[in-house]
């Protein structure tokens, strides 16, 4: 079987730390570059949503990132009385 070479520049640690994943699922790095083309592939396209964020959660972004509208819990049992669940 011929096979061709995929290079990629990938953020060390990133590599590191999906190395040592896989590595615990018995896998190598081929084996999980070769499982996701196949998976494209067969989805026709990627195997998972890849979405640009709304207008309300872009708003909801820069909100939070200005600190306003912030809700504080003081526990879980806070957060979901909050949130009414």
């Amino acid at each position: 079987m011929r096979t061709q070479l995929v290079r990629a520049r990938i953020d060390p640690e990133l590599k590191e730390s999906v190395e040592k994943l896989l590595r615990e699922l018995g896998l190598s790095t081929s084996d999980a570059i070769r499982m996701f083309f196949k998976q494209i592939e067969l989805n026709r396209g990627l195997p998972f949503d890849v979405k640009l964020p709304n207008d309300e959660t872009i708003e909801t972004f820069e909100k939070t990132n200005r600190k306003e509208d912030l809700v504080y819990c003081d526990n879980s049992d806070d957060m979901f009385k909050k949130l009414g669940i």
